[in-house]
């Protein structure tokens, strides 16, 4: 039995869940996010206990590796609806910076021009400090796919350590070229 696929899902009172022509839709007040769910997984949702089980219909490799996998999107996506996902990233370089523009982000990272790139839409990116960037959002794949993007616009080189990290990212540091002796 999967060990993540065997544990129940809990939500909070104000959240609510629903399956309907294999889409599992979860809403609360700040918004709502739907998942297709595999055949082979079924769902009861127990509204009294605040709860979610997902099952599996047979024993198959596929089927075990459906169970654990729909279990942790639809926890995640409680987890997002009801406290939020959030990843920070940190710009370092002479004269980097970074700041938002009404609907976009505009990066000041060595290159010629500035680069802008569209928030997508059910996420939030506030710039506190224009060293630093702050993605907001319920729903935890967008959010860290958004952050690395950001990410891959200018990754840290490993000479200096120029560039756009995580914020706690170590980056391996080379040693330049040694002078003649």
């Amino acid at each position: 039995m999967s060990r993540i696929g065997k544990q129940p899902v809990v939500f909070a009172s104000g959240t609510k869940l629903s399956l309907s022509n294999g889409v599992l839709k979860v809403e609360t007040s700040k918004g709502a996010l739907t998942q297709a769910i595999d055949p082979c997984i079924q769902v009861e949702i127990d509204e009294g206990g605040r709860t979610a089980t997902f099952t599996r219909t047979a024993d198959g490799k596929r089927e075990r590796a459906m169970h654990g996998l729909y279990r942790s999107l639809a926890a995640n996506m409680v987890q997002g609806l009801e406290q939020g996902y959030e990843k920070a990233l940190e710009i370092q370089g002479v004269g980097y910076n970074a700041k938002v523009q009404g609907p976009k982000l505009v990066l000041n990272i060595g290159f010629n021009a500035p680069v802008e790139m569209p928030v997508p839409k059910g996420l939030s990116c506030e710039a506190p400090q224009p060293t630093s960037i702050v993605i907001k959002g319920a729903d935890k794949q967008l959010v860290g796919q958004f952050a690395a993007d950001i990410r891959g616009v200018r990754p840290p080189e490993p000479y200096k350590g120029k560039g756009i990290r995580y914020v706690g990212e170590h980056v391996r540091r080379k040693v330049g070229k040694a002078l003649g002796a």
